[in-house]
């Protein structure tokens, strides 16, 4: 049994991803839908992502154009005011994933490292009564690969006893560059990625 899990949280703690689709095409309303349709796309596939990297994408890649870090901020911003609107919602909790944070957490050293704006991150975990069961909580726009290497160094672990569950393909790299077990979650077409399996029913 590993020691040390590394939780990603959209879309493994939390059924947020369908509403952080939604959030995009609310916050981007005014480009034209094909542009937008194509940032949507890109966030999909890399959930895993922060969304100063899609901001920035959407306008460099998609629109063409360049855009400050103080114009991406203003962009993440007004995203996040969205999300946290919506995601209070308790009925967005993954219950397999939460029942196995409050039941088992005591057994591990437990830390999220997500894409989501850190912030955000926190506000959410506090709302849902899990900031508790973890002892760091980060996001972006620290990337989700620096900090697991930190947490790996200023907390002397051993990688050999970590696992990180995820659902996207920026999770298994995190874990991939840092030595440390992947497991997917939630997506099929991960699995042949997972090099450690919990299953949460036994561990209980």
């Amino acid at each position: 049994m590993k020691k040390v899990i590394f939780w990603d949280f959209d879309g493994v703690i939390l059924n947020s991803n369908a509403i952080r689709d939604q959030g995009f095409e609310a916050v981007l309303k005014g480009f034209p839908k094909e542009e937008v349709d194509q940032l949507i796309q890109f966030h999909q596939s890399n959930g895993g992502l922060s969304r100063y990297v899609k901001f920035r994408y959407f306008f460099e890649e998609i629109r063409k154009v360049s855009i400050t870090d103080d114009q991406v901020a203003e962009w993440a911003a007004k995203f996040s005011a969205i999300m946290l609107a919506q995601l209070k919602d308790p009925n967005l909790l993954i219950q397999e994933t939460v029942s196995f944070i409050k039941t088992m957490g005591h057994n591990h050293r437990m830390f999220i490292v997500s894409g989501s704006d850190q912030t955000e991150l926190r506000t959410l975990c506090e709302f849902h009564g899990l900031s508790p069961f973890f002892e760091r909580i980060h996001g972006s726009p620290t990337p989700k690969k620096e900090w697991v290497h930190a947490i790996l160094e200023e907390e002397q672990l051993d990688s050999q006893e970590c696992v990180l569950i995820g659902d996207s393909i920026n999770d298994y790299e995190a874990a991939n560059v840092n030595g440390i077990d992947f497991m997917a979650y939630n997506n099929e077409e991960l699995e042949e990625k997972t090099t450690y399996q919990l299953d949460f029913r036994s561990e209980r």
